[in-house]
Parts: structure tokens; C-alpha cells; sequence
């Protein structure tokens, strides 16, 4: 995104805090951003916050004479390479979907050639509202695109469809619409994410502290490099990135047939659960009374999902996590030979490391090849780990069809 010049208009609503990290976001990945806010989006923020951020003074109206001397709202609206408001509001979508100029914001999207992308934030009954639906059709047929919006916890004390995407995950959405070739672009990406649960009882189960947050932070990374993806994840409690696909599972049987169905459409997969190795022989169907001093529960091991799939005659690129307490890049390596894969991340785990945690470090193995990816934040490291995936699928694909071709001029 470095010297990309990107409009970002702010509505009024709650999320509008959010505009002013958004900012920073965006200008970390080298963009230049342009604020311009409505008048109920100053009642939230103040513009001087934006200004701070930004480096530039922000446009709040069309009546400024200073800057309309020279049509100042059409100079924007050409300066402008993505016009991209966040928040966006039930009211701004309604005004937008008729066509109204009555505010700079407004007009601005009337009067751009760049795309326009918006974050719609508001109460999930507001959303899900006929009016609300029938102009985000209307605006999604004209080509503007909707970046969400996300579920969880709203302002008004509710839960539903509604949020603002978080900051990041907008700015890797308009990354991709700023670079729509990206690297991975017209790839498909099959992603495991999160832990499994595997049944004792029926109340009780065995499972781990994974979170899930590096594979969504993959496949969030994955979708702002162009690939469609899809996340077979077990049970988070984490928001679907924009633009991927989602299944939900419980156990390793589970998570294994999803991902039999899947992978056949897959050019790379990327194993980053927490898959059980093992799970109760015979759960009962009933629950296990508190009647002994101890209780002995007999295991079994699960199929092996990674391995199922890289012993498949028509097999994707591979990847695979390796979750070590010691010996990180030894074991790594033994797991990435032993199972015939492509690629292996390795990652310290255990002692308050890698799970449950925001932050994280890799070792990346290949053959042929290494490199280290230092503690950062997740979303930091899985963007800087699909860029590798990038680079290596492409040389190995690449010398795939180079093959090929030789084999052909040979029998010729």
C-alpha cells in the first residue's frame, strides 16, 4: 500500500473510535489517508484526532470556501484511489443507495471513478431491517463493496450481526481491493483452525487451550493476498474474517470429513489446528457418575488429518504447524519429513506461549529452505508467513510446470 492514496469517510455511530485506529492502520502499511467526516461523526470524535493521525487537515463540509475556491470536493473525489468509509451508517447506506449529495461525504462517492468500499456499523436489528438489506443489494449491484459487517457485542448491550470490522481487518480488505493481483490471487486456500473436542460423555470432553487466533489470522492474511478461502475450524469464539468461507466442527472425525470435502478444490492447505491425537474408546451415552476415588478413561488415536491428506494421489500444497515444548526446530523437521509435507511452521508452546496468547514467533522449514519469523503479533506474523507460502508455492509450482513442459518437448 506504500503511497497509496486512500479517502476515508467516518459516520456517526459508536464505531467511529474505530476510524481513528483505522488511520493508523493504513498509514503503518504506507498509505496516505484523506478523512473527511460528516457532521453527527464529529458528535463522536473530535477531528483534530484525525488530523493528528493523518498528518492532514480534515474536510468536514462542502460550504468550506477556503477549500471549494477550487471545486475542492472534485479534487478529492479524482485524488482519491479507494474511497473507503468506516463507519459506515444505516443513514450514510440509505442516502448513498438514492443517490444524495446533501453533505462532502455524499457527494464524494457521487463524484469518484476509485472504488468504494464500505464498513457498515450499526444495531443488528438496523441491519437486518428490509430497507437496510434492499440498499446493500442495491449498492453491492453497482460494484461498491461491503467490508461486513462482524457479529458479536454491540454498544446497545445486544449480540448479532452488526459490528464494525476491527481496524486490521479492514485494512487488509482494502489492501486487497488496492492490489487485487495478489500473490495468491485465483488460489484456493482450505485452512483447519482452533481445537478439537472429543466426547467422554455427554457433558464432559477433552480438548486444549487452543484459541484458534493464528489460523483465523491465516486465513485473514490468505483473503488480502486474493485467494478464496475456506476455515474448518473447531469451537472459537472468534469472528469469520471478511470474505472467507467458514465450517464449523467439534471433533477430529468431524474436522476430517469437512476437510475431505474440501480439499479436493484446495491448491494449498494450511493445517494450523490443535487436532486431539487421541479420544475416549467407547464414550458412554450417558453421564459418568462420581462414584470412584479414580477414574480410568481408555483412548484411542484419531486419524491424522495432515497425513491423510498428504497421502492423497492428487494432494495440494501442504503446510503444516508443528506445537513444540522443546526441541522446536528438530521436531518440526522430523514432522514435515515423516508426513511428506511441503512446508512446517514450528512454534514454542506451553508456559503461558503461543496459546491464548496475542503474540507469537516461527520457525518456517521447506526443503531446501528456512527462515525465522520473529515475536509479533499474530496477525503481523500470519501475513508475513502467507507471503512465504507465496513464494515458495510459486517457485515449486513453477518448476512443476517447467517439467512438464520439458517431458513434452522431449516426446515431441
Amino acid at each position: 500500500m506504500q503511497g497509496k492514496r486512500i479517502l476515508l469517510g467516518v459516520t456517526g455511530g459508536i464505531a467511529a473510535y474505530k476510524g481513528a485506529d483505522l488511520v493508523r492502520r493504513l498509514r503503518e502499511r504506507g498509505a496516505e489517508v484523506q478523512v473527511v467526516m460528516t457532521a453527527s461523526a464529529r458528535r463522536f470524535v473530535r477531528p483534530l484526532t484525525f488530523q493528528a493521525l493523518s498528518g492532514k487537515p480534515v474536510r468536514t463540509g462542502l460550504w468550506d470556501a477556503a477549500a471549494e475556491a477550487a471545486m475542492g470536493h472534485i479534487e478529492l473525489a479524482r485524488w482519491a484511489e479507494l474511497v473507503l468509509v468506516a463507519p459506515a451508517s444505516a443513514d450514510f447506506l440509505s442516502r448513498l443507495a438514492v443517490g444524495r449529495a446533501d453533505d462532502l461525504l455524499a457527494t464524494l462517492c457521487l463524484a469518484t471513478e476509485a472504488p468504494i468500499a464500505l464498513a457498515p456499523a450499526m444495531n443488528r436489528v438496523m441491519w437486518a431491517n428490509p430497507a437496510t438489506q434492499a440498499n446493500v443489494a442495491l449498492l453491492q449491484e453497482r460494484g461498491i463493496r461491503m467490508l461486513g459487517p462482524a457479529e458479536g457485542d454491540q454498544a446497545c448491550g445486544e449480540v448479532g450481526p452488526g459490528r464494525m470490522l476491527e481496524p486490521n481487518a479492514v485494512a487488509d480488505l482494502a489492501e486487497a481491493l488496492l492490489t487485487p493481483l495478489g500473490p495468491l490471487s485465483g488460489r484456493r486456500v482450505l485452512i483447519t483452525a482452533g481445537p478439537t473436542r472429543e466426547r467422554i460423555d455427554p457433558v464432559r470432553f477433552v480438548s486444549n487451550r487452543s484459541s484458534g487466533k493464528m489460523g483465523f489470522a491465516v486465513a485473514q492474511a490468505a483473503r488480502a493476498a486474493g485467494a478464496e478461502v475456506v476455515v474448518v475450524t473447531g469451537p472459537v469464539s472468534l469472528p469469520t474474517p471478511a470474505g472467507v468461507g467458514r465450517i464449523d466442527v467439534e471433533s477430529a472425525a468431524d474436522m476430517l470429513g469437512a476437510v475431505l470435502k474440501e480439499v479436493g478444490a484446495a491448491d494449498i492447505f494450511i493445517s494450523t489446528a490443535a487436532v486431539a491425537d487421541y479420544r475416549p474408546a467407547q464414550p458412554p451415552d450417558h453421564k459418568i457418575k462420581k462414584s470412584t476415588e479414580r477414574l480410568a478413561v481408555e483412548m484411542e488415536r484419531t486419524v491424522d488429518i495432515i497425513a491423510t491428506v498428504a497421502a492423497r494421489s492428487q494432494r495440494p500444497f501442504i503446510v503444516g504447524f508443528a506445537a513444540e515444548t522443546e526441541a522446536v526446530e528438530q521436531n518440526a523437521r522430523a514432522k514435515m519429513l515423516k508426513k511428506n509435507l511441503d512446508m512446517i511452521a514450528g512454534n514454542e508452546v506451553g508456559h503461558d506461549k503461543a496459546f491464548d496468547c496475542a503474540d507469537n514467533e516461527l520457525v518456517v522449514l521447506w526443503r531446501g529452505g528456512r527462515r525465522e519469523l520473529g515475536r509479533a503479533p499474530k496477525t503481523t506474523l500470519a501475513r508475513e508467513l502467507v507471503a512465504l507460502i507465496a513464494e515458495v508455492f510459486a517457485q515449486q509450482h513453477d518448476c512443476a510446470a517447467g517439467g512438464a513442459v520439458a517431458r513434452d518437448t522431449a516426446r515431441a
